[in-house]
């Protein structure tokens, strides 16, 4: 970082990430409703949440447009799809206190971002990533063998984010942050409402069953996630790619203290093995990146093209959850 980072970016980048990195204590919260509850009411209150600061930004233009393009909006439900999955699957990791699992996840999420653009995209593999790759998968070994089975979590976690980031990547800039987070909230709605009216006929929903402070902490994770969202965009703006691919380290880094302290997740060897080993891994490929970006921004400059840093390579990994 330098001095002509802006600070009030910083700010924003770090609350973002900090946000996401207490979700698991606010997803504790929503106990008793179960994971496919707790989604379904996430898009209700998410799209009253967007629906307003829309309305106060006046912005509602840009949601029916991508409503008539056919390519977008297919983009943006696939994505709806994938970061609807990856928040079921860490509402259970939260619920069965596995923490840690989740917070692995995100540590590797990088490194998965890396090997489907290798896989799906062609993408030239450098010699530094493939060691972190490879690190990181001795790293899921590490952890299974711990556990005495396949530690499904944080793979699951890596891979659908990475899904999601890599759909999203395939409408780049031309719908803004916000406008995107509405529709993939819009086209959630139908089985929202669905399993909803499902659990109140068969009793099973929790929604006016546990006091007024389990219906305020339901409707407010729509808040946390549009929030967050809103925070990102304006942070986005302001800072470089590769800033934002280091502040992104905070969120699992957060969960994992989490897990251990509030959760009171217990630590073996085996896992702090396999942690130790996501950490090596995630050091040398962040060097890698960060090499590299020196060195774009260098031959930038010496071309007299004055290009910003915001041209550089980004660190994998980095979006919106």
């Amino acid at each position: 970082m330098n001095d002509a980072l802006d600070r009030r970016g910083l700010a924003l980048g770090f609350a973002t990430y900090g946000i996401w990195g207490i979700f698991p204590v606010l997803m504790a919260e929503l106990d008793p409703a179960g994971p496919i509850e707790i989604m379904a009411h996430r898009a209700l209150w998410s799209l009253a949440f967007s629906a307003l600061v829309l309305t106060i930004t006046v912005k509602w233009r840009s949601v029916l447009a991508v409503f008539r393009n056919p390519r977008a909006l297919l983009v943006l439900t696939t994505a709806a799809a994938l970061i609807a999955f990856n928040w079921v699957v860490m509402l259970y990791s939260v619920q069965t206190n596995r923490v840690s699992d989740s917070s692995l996840g995100y540590y590797i999420n990088p490194l998965i971002t890396v090997a489907l653009g290798v896989i799906l995209l062609r993408e030239r593999l450098h010699r530094a990533q493939g060691w972190a790759i490879a690190i990181a998968t001795l790293a899921i070994v590490a952890v299974g063998v711990d556990r005495g089975g396949i530690p499904w979590i944080a793979p699951t976690l890596a891979i659908t984010f990475a899904l999601y980031s890599l759909v999203k990547k395939q409408i780049g800039s031309s719908v803004d942050a916000l406008t995107g987070f509405t529709v993939e909230t819009i086209v959630l709605i139908p089985p929202a409402v669905a399993i909803l009216y499902l659990d109140a006929q068969r009793g099973t929903g929790t929604w006016g069953e546990f006091g007024i402070s389990h219906d305020l902490w339901l409707a407010s994770s729509g808040v946390w996630t549009g929030g967050a969202l809103i925070l990102f965009a304006a942070s986005a703006q302001r800072l470089p790619l590769y800033v934002l691919g280091l502040i992104q380290y905070v969120t699992p880094t957060m969960s994992f203290i989490l897990a251990v302290t509030y959760f009171g997740e217990a630590m073996s060897t085996g896992r702090w093995v396999g942690f130790g080993l996501v950490w090596v891994a995630l050091v040398i490929i962040t060097g890698d990146s960060l090499k590299r970006a020196r060195a774009t921004s260098g031959r930038a400059r010496d071309e007299g093209r004055g290009e910003s840093l915001e041209s550089v390579p980004d660190l994998p990994g980095r979006n919106v959850s």
